[in-house]
């Protein structure tokens, strides 16, 4: 007797979503199908069979020249496993993520920390917690769907998704980008429709932006919230363990955002070098946190080898100021060599890169240059960002030798003759 099997869903039963059109309409099949990778990402990578040299790595340390990761992960491995094997509220955390998080609320200068499987969960989970109305008995609900978010235009897809369904222009407003006079008139209005100081008011924005590379003015926003009675969130995703010490560039920015953010959302995946994300601030929230986020209580947690591991890179790094120091020195002879041959990046310090090009076609073509030459260069164009202001967007690596970085330059200085732009 043959086992019947259950058709899969025809042609015809998909055609209202249109995806076959979708797929077909998009001539840049990298946008949508991406090349499969061969061995570690670092400053070169292998794709298709092919080296680029890679500008694209979010990963950009270059730890496991200064620091055993590898041996960590396997030491965590063996001590506990690689699964969580359960959600946080089914069965617990493994000591690992406790060790972490203290690490993690203690270098962010707050009092409790959770984490996430990823950034993106720590960012959904912080908005549905500041925005849940839930009843799980007599005297135990919280009723918090008042709350009016006011966020950065630019603020990453993650906090977006979050605040889908709460309103726009009601429970949700966008400031211009690092526009904070503008983020003042907003919580005027959100003030005056309450005809008092809002109650609820959160205002979020992140200290490094990955669509451009630059800074928000965190000082300032700050103030307002200050001012406003707002609670602050920064998303530092991108500068967590990079910015701080006072030789660096956004010394005052990073003080702020320990000192008087009320919440900061950091990610694992950029310096630390790993995958997973956590929400940092007052103890009371984020206990209220493991219930009310979503994103903690209905999925599994970081793998235990990994937790383990972020704490000690994190240790190291805060330990051994020098590997930061020498990256952001590497970062800025490229945009330093970049300005002097005519080829300016947007006005910033970040260890982020990013190169105005314009046109969106002339971009793409770029793109597709750049991997025949032998270089893998992420492009931000529409509707990453506005049209035709495309940019490409270079996350210089510490592992990249001065003859790579040197005929990067002169690769995009050709491109930029040939296009007229």
């Amino acid at each position: 007797m043959t086992a019947s099997r259950t058709p899969a869903p025809s042609v015809d039963r998909l055609a209202p979503w249109d995806f076959a059109a979708f797929v077909e309409a998009n001539t840049h099949e990298t946008a949508y199908r991406p090349p499969v990778v061969d061995g570690p990402v670092g400053a070169t990578i292998v794709r298709n069979g092919r080296e680029l040299v890679n500008f694209a790595s979010i990963s950009f340390l270059e730890l496991e020249r200064h620091i055993p990761v590898r041996r960590y992960f396997a030491e965590g491995a063996l001590a506990h496993g690689l699964s969580t094997s359960g959600s946080r509220m089914t069965q617990g955390i493994c000591r690992p993520h406790q060790v972490l998080e203290e690490t993690i609320a203690r270098r962010t200068g707050k009092e409790r920390a959770i984490s996430f499987a990823t950034g993106l969960l720590a960012n959904i989970g912080f908005v549905h917690a500041m925005s849940s109305s839930a009843c799980f008995d007599t005297g135990i609900e919280v009723r918090n769907r008042d709350t009016v978010f006011v966020v950065d235009r630019d603020a990453h897809w993650s906090i977006w998704k979050g605040l889908e369904g709460l309103g726009y222009g009601r429970g949700v407003h966008a400031f211009r980008h690092n526009d904070v006079s503008h983020l003042a008139r907003l919580l005027d209005r959100v003030q005056a429709r309450t005809r008092a100081r809002a109650r609820k008011t959160v205002v979020i924005a992140e200290s490094l932006y990955s669509a451009d590379g630059t800074m928000g003015p965190i000082v300032e926003i700050l103030d307002e919230c200050d001012r406003h009675g707002a609670i602050s969130m920064i998303d530092d995703a991108n500068g967590f363990m990079v910015y701080g010490p006072e030789n660096r560039p956004y010394a005052r920015e990073a003080a702020a955002i320990r000192e008087r953010a009320d919440f900061v959302m950091v990610s694992l995946s950029k310096a630390v070098g790993l995958e997973g994300g956590a929400i940092a601030g007052p103890a009371e929230a984020v206990d209220a946190f493991e219930l009310l986020s979503g994103t903690s209580m209905f999925t599994a947690a970081i793998q235990p080898p990994t937790a383990y591991t972020a704490k000690r890179t994190i240790d190291a790094l805060a330990g051994r100021p020098e590997i930061v120091d020498d990256y952001l020195a590497h970062a800025a002879r490229l945009r330093r060599q970049m300005h002097e041959a005519g080829t300016p990046t947007l006005p910033t310090e970040s260890y982020m890169l990013s190169v105005p090009i314009g046109n969106d076609a002339a971009a793409l073509q770029m793109r597709e240059w750049f991997v025949e030459d032998g270089y893998l260069v992420p492009v931000f164009s529409y509707p990453a960002v506005a049209r035709n202001q495309a940019l490409l967007r270079l996350f210089p690596h510490a592992g990249h030798t001065e003859e790579q970085m040197d005929g990067f330059l002169r690769t995009l200085l050709a491109y930029r003759r040939r296009l007229g732009v």
